[in-house]
């Protein structure tokens, strides 16, 4: 979190736009932490988007013109995801995808190891550790003022409040198998 994942996917949108490209973005319905019908960033960007429930959604709702498909916090989608975009893509579409690659355990997030895998092109950004000011691969989820344990649930949505960035290690998952 924190190294501007979807504020990237914002700029990238805008630009097919300036493009005259016609652009569709998606996000997770259970995404509610600024506006149910845009995707914004943690520095106040947004753009409008169309809270889906799965990615079967996505698939449903793209139109037949659209150009660019634009799919934020793709790690809370269902394993069906890459499907989907493999699908968009084999017909001609441009799918950018902004998302996690690891859980606040420092484990492969939901469907986004396979889009890793099968994307063309892959930016990893990095944030800023909290702790060290070093660059800053995990989410440290914080509750009640201590890292979660490796038991709690998987998805929690959340900002600053929740959640921090930090570096390998920095980061702690009491409970976290060796």
């Amino acid at each position: 979190m924190f190294s501007g994942k979807t504020e990237e996917l914002i700029r990238r949108v805008r630009r097919a736009l300036i493009a005259k490209q016609k652009v569709q973005v998606f996000k997770p319905a259970i995404d509610d932490r600024y506006a149910c019908d845009q995707v914004r960033s943690h520095n106040g960007m947004g753009i409008e988007a169309t809270p889906v429930t799965c990615a079967q959604d996505i698939l449903r709702l793209t139109e037949a013109d659209t150009a660019v498909v634009a799919i934020d916090e793709a790690q809370f989608f269902d394993h069906d995801l890459p499907r989907v975009v493999n699908r968009l893509a084999d017909a001609g579409k441009r799918v950018i995808c902004a998302g996690l690659d690891l859980d606040f355990r420092g484990e492969p997030f939901g469907p986004m190891p396979t889009l890793l895998a099968i994307a063309e092109r892959v930016d990893k950004l990095v944030a800023v550790c909290m702790v060290s000011g070093e660059p800053a691969t995990r989410t440290q989820r914080i509750i009640n003022g201590q890292p979660a344990s490796y038991e709690d649930p998987i998805i929690l949505v959340g900002a600053a409040e929740t959640y921090e960035a930090r570096a390998r290690k920095y980061h702690v998952v009491p409970g976290k198998p060796q």
